[in-house]
């Protein structure tokens, strides 16, 4: 346990920033999930619907640094094809 005032402030911040990426990183991977589900169910209005969401969240997480760029650009992508090769 930290002794110095700004450590112990930066264990509290820490904590609190650790609960929002694992938020926004958990609700990516669920939202690409549903979405690859939707695929698989062969539902394409669901799989339209899920794709824009999961889009969405994979540039939440990259814009917040939780997620590489080029990590983003590729989960983009594959998704994207996945969805296009459904049709």
């Amino acid at each position: 346990m930290p002794n110095i005032k700004s450590a112990k402030k930066r264990v509290r911040s820490n904590a609190k920033r650790e609960k929002v990426n694992t938020l926004i990183t958990s609700s990516m991977k669920t939202a690409i999930k549903n979405f690859e589900k939707s695929v698989k169910a062969g539902n394409k209005e669901e799989a339209a619907g899920c794709l824009n969401i999961a889009i969405q969240r994979i540039d939440k997480a990259v814009s917040s640094g939780l997620v590489h760029q080029n990590k983003g650009a590729r989960l983009k992508s594959r998704l994207t094809k996945m969805k296009n090769t459904m049709e």
